[in-house]
C-alpha cells in the first residue's frame, strides 16, 4: 500500500490528523522513501514502516485531552522498540504549545517502555503548559507501552 493511501485511511479513522501533516511527520521521522502499511490492533490503527522489505519501525496516532481541547500526536518507535520521536500533529489549546517544540520532544527519543518517563524527573515540565506536558507525557508512555507489547507479542510485525 502506498504511503499516501495508508495515511488517508488513517486520517479517515481519525479526522483530527491531517493527512499532509501526518505524511510529513512520517517522512521526517523515518526518512524519505519509507513505505507505510496500516495494521489494526483492537481499535487502534498502527502504521508499519519499512524500506526495501526491512522493518524500520511502527507509529500510531492518538488524541489526549489537554486543558480543554484534544491534542493529536504521533508516537514512532524503531524496530527495536525504542522511541524514535513524538510529534504533535494538531495542538488546539491557546496556551502550552511548547510541547510541540523540538527541544521538549527530543527528551523522549531513545526511551523504552521500561523507562518511567515521569514529569519532573526524566521529562521536563514547561511553565504555563503543565496540563499539556502531563497529558502528552502520560499518553506517550501508554502508546509506547502498547506498541512495544503488540510488537513483542507479534500482534504487529
Amino acid at each position: 500500500m502506498s504511503i499516501a493511501l495508508a495515511l488517508l485511511l488513517l486520517a479517515a479513522q481519525s479526522p483530527a490528523a491531517p493527512p499532509a501533516k501526518l505524511a510529513a511527520s512520517i517522512a521526517r521521522v523515518f526518512g524519505a522513501g519509507a513505505r507505510v502499511d496500516t495494521l489494526r490492533v483492537d481499535t487502534t490503527r498502527v502504521l508499519r514502516v519499512s524500506r526495501a522489505d526491512s522493518l524500520i519501525g511502527f507509529a500510531a496516532v492518538g488524541n489526549v485531552l489537554g486543558k480543554d481541547q484534544p491534542i493529536t500526536f504521533l508516537v514512532a518507535v524503531d524496530a527495536m522498540d525504542r522511541l524514535k520521536d513524538v510529534d504533535i500533529l494538531v495542538y488546539r489549546e491557546p496556551y502550552g504549545g511548547e510541547v510541540a517544540y523540538e527541544p521538549w520532544r527530543r527528551q523522549f527519543r531513545g526511551k523504552r517502555a521500561s523507562d518511567s518517563l515521569r514529569v519532573g524527573k526524566e521529562i521536563r515540565s514547561i511553565s504555563g503548559a503543565t496540563i499539556s506536558v502531563h497529558a502528552v507525557t502520560l499518553a506517550v508512555r501508554q502508546m509506547l507501552a502498547d506498541l512495544t507489547a503488540w510488537h513483542q507479542s507479534e500482534a504487529i510485525r
